[in-house]
């Protein structure tokens, strides 16, 4: 588990790092040498996209999701326990639903490639499958598998 999440994570820092070269490349070239990267603007949302699907599951591994605990906060501990079951419950239906989606777009899509670069639009919608099969896992670990509710800080 401990080496897929470093992989996730270093797969992710690509992403981002490809996500700020690429703009940055684009005002260089433009700025010294004259002239523009074709496909620049198509390939920074590509690794913007990637980025936001494939990170999900970090975010959830983290805790650094967000939540409105507010309400649930105030509720006594015998309530809370439930609840928490519930709410990971409805978040793994919810994530399955969406990587199930994500996996009949990938179908739906196999022949078409983004404009410029030729990016077959299925890896863009993998990257939504993965991270959302991924997150509903981490839903499942964190929700239902731990005994005890974790504690939220809220603002």
């Amino acid at each position: 588990m401990r080496t897929g999440k470093r992989l996730l994570e270093i797969f992710c820092l690509a992403l981002l790092a490809g996500m700020i070269l690429v703009p940055i490349m684009q005002v260089i070239t433009r700025s010294v040498f004259g002239f523009s990267i074709p496909g620049a603007g198509e390939l920074t949302r590509f690794f913007l996209i990637c980025l936001v699907f494939s990170s999900y599951p970090l975010a959830i591994s983290s805790g650094e999701n967000i939540e409105m605990a507010e309400l649930r906060e105030t509720l006594p501990i015998k309530l809370k326990r439930p609840l928490y079951k519930i709410i990971a419950l409805l978040s793994i239906i919810a994530c399955l639903f969406i990587a199930y989606a994500a996996f009949f777009t990938v179908l739906a899509n196999l022949n078409k490639t983004t404009p410029v670069l030729k990016i077959p639009y299925w890896v863009f919608f993998s990257t939504t499958f993965l991270g959302f099969t991924g997150a509903a896992f981490m839903h499942f670990r964190q929700g239902l598998s731990s005994p005890r509710p974790k504690h939220s800080i809220s603002i």
